[in-house]
């Protein structure tokens, strides 16, 4: 009988939070929490939880005769961790059934395949470790960030002892040949590589809502008809698709739980085909042909290669200015450098820096949380700077005692909790301050009380220099110009007065252009510099 091989991949960044040059070398904190918790949050309630619960009802329903596989990145994992533990158990839940198989992958989502053999190496036994700790399964199948292959890495891959590895179909580099079956690596025959049906996976992830869609709308009923009318001789058909698909990219008002809920049924009682596992399929078929491939493949984009990471001059600038510290990193012992350095390597970062606004230009549109692909590189390149700032002091520090470089399992979610509760310290620490400089103390006494409603633009008069110039590195020109257009003159000596030489050019430089603004503008502003103002105490 015919497979389908049914794979989900699970990912979501640590994203950053706004971080000016003015931080550099003063504010080592970098991710944007109230984001990243929001976000997991949300996705945990409209599809991590409801999707498993399907799923395990799925599996209880028809027993081992329903398998599917998940890829759950390290860093996902750590956010679960943090913000929806639920989520975790969820998961825990369905690997108890053993009809769940869990990959391997790289533990940040990076591309450092694409750069040095060491930090991949480490990061793939990172994620190992971690997804046997946390499902009592060491994985036996690979699958690379963004399903990223070529036969360098394929080599690298058997290297570490994998049999498996999942990969994209791409027409380029298959030609005439069926992704429908099972292919072997021409390096090293013994890595066995299944291919993603992009078609098929590419009509739920993206297509299934689409009303202009000559197919819409798709059923399973329709589905499996397309299932059916696969050459017998062809084994496995693979459908690989991001989990987010199922409840947050498509939405449960689109019916794409009803559609998962009924597709077992339909496949059982329509078509020849079971449900199994990359593992499985490997050990039960042989592959037919070897694959050559050159040049990186990824299941991005129309073109299936490296462009929505790398290839302009922005991202590439990043990726090599972030692997520069390298060699350096090998022989950091500072555990807090090491995760920044982990986490600052998702693939997610230099996505966002992408400019391609051609045939995906709306899904780099729609998962970009940046205005624009310059906007992502200036904010990343701001934090790059201070990190690798902190990198060349710790590599200058005279040699310690000599420790284990390797992180502990527990340890990434160890240093983000740490790094969230030192923030949250500070914070606390600066709204109940009451031994305050004498200019800052009516101001102070606002925050003590906690009548927040009370600080407004006019408090600028209220704060210390010392303030004033906290609070200007914290905005860029541009709003403190429009904030200030037209305010008390005593308001504007204050700031003025605390601008360096380069920033109050540039000041009067915007004051200059300005010429008319409306007051709903003015007040926008001016509701941003009070935010600063509330976050100084």
């Amino acid at each position: 009988m015919r497979s389908i091989c049914l794979y989900f991949q699970v990912h979501q960044p640590f994203r950053l939070r706004t971080y000016r040059f003015f931080n550099i070398g003063d504010d080592h904190y970098y991710y944007d929490e109230y984001q990243n918790r929001s976000i997991v949050r949300r996705i945990a309630d409209k599809c991590y939880l409801p999707a498993n619960k399907m799923m395990l009802g799925l599996i209880r329903e028809y027993g081992s005769a329903f398998k599917i596989s998940y890829s759950i990145s390290g860093i996902a994992l750590e956010q679960f961790q943090l913000y929806a533990p639920d989520v975790i158990q969820s998961f825990k839940e369905l690997a108890k059934t053993g009809c769940v198989e869990f990959l391997a992958e790289t533990y940040a989502h990076s591309l450092s395949s694409l750069s040095n053999k060491e930090e991949f190496a480490n990061q793939v036994k990172l994620h190992s470790d971690t997804i046997e700790r946390y499902f009592g399964q060491k994985p036996k199948t690979f699958r690379n960030t963004e399903l990223i292959y070529s036969d360098r890495i394929g080599e690298m891959i058997t290297d570490m002892g994998f049999t498996t590895m999942i990969t994209e179909g791409a027409k380029h580099i298959l030609g005439w040949k069926s992704p429908n079956y099972l292919y072997c690596s021409s390096l090293n025959p013994k890595l066995k590589i299944l291919l993603r049906n992009f078609r098929l996976s590419d009509d739920i992830s993206f297509r299934f809502s689409t009303h202009s869609w000559a197919e819409w709308p798709l059923t399973t009923e329709k589905f499996v008809g397309w299932l059916n009318k696969i050459e017998s001789r062809e084994e496995v058909v693979n459908i690989f698709i991001d989990y987010e698909t199922i409840g947050e990219r498509q939405w449960k008002e689109t019916g794409i739980f009803d559609f998962f809920k009924a597709l077992p049924k339909t496949i059982f009682s329509k078509s020849d085909y079971i449900f199994s596992t990359p593992s499985e399929i490997s050990e039960k078929l042989q592959p037919v042909a070897p694959i050559h491939v050159t040049h990186p493949i990824s299941w991005a984009d129309e073109e299936r290669d490296l462009t929505s990471w790398l290839g302009n001059e922005l991202q590439d600038e990043a990726f090599e200015k972030l692997y520069s510290v390298q060699e350096k990193m090998n022989k950091c012992q500072d555990t807090e450098i090491l995760h920044d350095w982990r986490l600052l390597q998702t693939t997610d970062h230099f996505y966002y820096m992408c400019t391609k606004w051609f045939s995906d230009g709306t899904i780099h549109k729609y998962f970009n949380p940046y205005p624009s692909p310059y906007e992502a590189f200036i904010n990343y390149m701001n934090v790059l700077s201070d990190f690798i700032l902190r990198v060349e002091k710790d590599f200058s520090r005279p040699a310690q005692k000599q420790v284990t470089r390797k992180l502990k399992i527990d340890e990434p979610v160890r240093q983000s909790r740490k790094s969230i509760e030192k923030t949250k310290s500070v914070v606390r620490k600066q709204s109940i301050k009451k031994t305050v400089k004498t200019d800052d103390k009516k101001a102070a006494s606002v925050i003590v009380t906690g009548n927040f409603k009370s600080l407004n633009f006019d408090s600028i008069l209220d704060l210390s220099d010392r303030k004033i110039k906290e609070m200007v590195k914290k905005v860029d020109l541009m709003t403190l110009t429009y904030a200030t257009k037209g305010a008390h003159q005593a308001v504007r000596e204050k700031i003025e007065k605390n601008l360096g030489k380069l920033a109050l050019k540039k000041y009067h430089e915007f004051l200059d252009q300005i010429k008319t603004i409306k007051t709903a503008e003015v007040t926008k502003y001016r509701k941003k510099i009070e935010q600063e103002i509330k976050s100084l105490f």
